[in-house]
């Protein structure tokens, strides 16, 4: 669903540029579509990142450590992500309740609710709430808690985890 916000978000700003300058017409909901499309690319591409170990992250202290410091450094690294996910979780619910509570709309396409895209944000952090608790049980029970592909090595980061 990321991937077909990404292309979603690339077409509407080609045809956003198009109609401003070809044909003088600008539309004048197209950057805040567009900009809804990036919070959805975010929210539902964040937990598989994590899952994958692909977000962004600074390892240096993890590949100098031996196996019992790793395998610390690891869970505490996925239980900030967890306490992070549950305050963006939190937030999000309260953000959409206040949202639906005021009648938020769209500035320019006033028929949309802004609480319906707003939802997105708890979604996806619930979501990578989910991951990181299964990449805890997963650590607690002496395995990687980053999920291989199937057809690829590991990237050597959790390596003697074990």
């Amino acid at each position: 669903m990321a991937a077909l916000a990404v292309l979603a978000c690339f077409f509407l700003v080609c045809y956003s540029v198009a109609m401003r300058y070809f044909f003088g017409s600008p539309l004048t909901w197209g950057d805040e579509v567009t900009g809804w499309l990036i919070v959805a690319v975010v929210m539902l591409a964040v937990a598989d990142a994590q899952r994958r170990n692909e977000n962004i992250g600074v390892d240096l202290l993890i590949e100098k450590s031996g196996p019992r410091l790793r395998r610390a450094l690891v869970a505490l690294g996925v239980a900030m992500v967890a306490a992070c996910a549950l305050m963006m979780t939190w937030q999000g619910v309260e953000m959409v309740q206040f949202s639906r509570m005021l009648d938020l709309r769209s500035n320019t396409l006033g028929s949309v609710a802004v609480w319906t895209v707003q939802t997105l944000v708890p979604l996806g952090s619930a979501l990578m709430l989910v991951v990181a608790l299964a990449q805890l049980v997963a650590i607690a029970a002496g395995r990687d808690p980053f999920l291989a592909e199937a057809d690829k090595e590991s990237d050597g980061i959790t390596r003697g985890i074990e």
